[in-house]
């Protein structure tokens, strides 16, 4: 029968559990770097994913405040639960905050509508801006491959017409 290690120290330095048998503890730990190794290749597999563009994109867009807020507003804007707290609203203020013909809602609704089509303007100003951008790095990366291709297939024909010269020496040095 082995006897169970009781030291205290993991390998990474971390304390362990005293009466943890060494085996526990190497699983965990294995177990662990396993975790963090996943993570790695889940967040390497998620930039691969997307167009170099796109990350640029999301990082631009991370770092300033007014567009995340301008995000943030767009997305609620154009969810189904801006539509019920909306219906609610409305319901609420016609029924019990105001008389008809609601000429506070009115002018709130007015407002609501310039608002937001300012940020459906914004929107779509930002997807040109994406889409451009995006159009630009596929021009590019389409170019330079064009350049690389084009070069390969001089490469090939060069290669093959100096083969079939060979060959065609070869075949008149055996018939003479």
């Amino acid at each position: 029968m082995a006897k169970p290690d009781l030291s205290t120290e993991r390998p990474g330095g971390a304390q362990a559990q005293p009466g943890q048998p060494a085996q526990t503890r190497r699983a965990a730990s294995a177990g662990g770097q396993a975790a963090k190794l996943k993570d790695t290749q889940t967040t390497l597999q998620n930039t691969l994913r997307h167009h170099p563009v796109v990350l640029q994109q999301q990082a631009q867009r991370a770092e300033d405040v007014q567009l995340r807020i301008a995000d943030r507003i767009t997305a609620f804007a154009g969810s189904m639960n801006f539509v019920y707290l909306h219906i609610a609203l409305f319901t609420i203020w016609m029924l019990f905050i105001e008389p008809k013909p609601w000429p506070t809602l009115t002018l709130i609704v007015s407002l609501e509508a310039i608002f937001l089509s300012t940020f459906v303007m914004i929107g779509q100003n930002r997807q040109a801006t994406f889409q451009q951008a995006k159009a630009d790095h596929d021009f590019t990366e389409q170019e330079l491959e064009l350049k690389t291709n084009t070069q390969l297939t001089r490469e090939i024909h060069t290669l093959t017409t100096e083969l079939h010269n060979r060959l065609l020496q070869r075949t008149t040095r055996q018939q003479s």
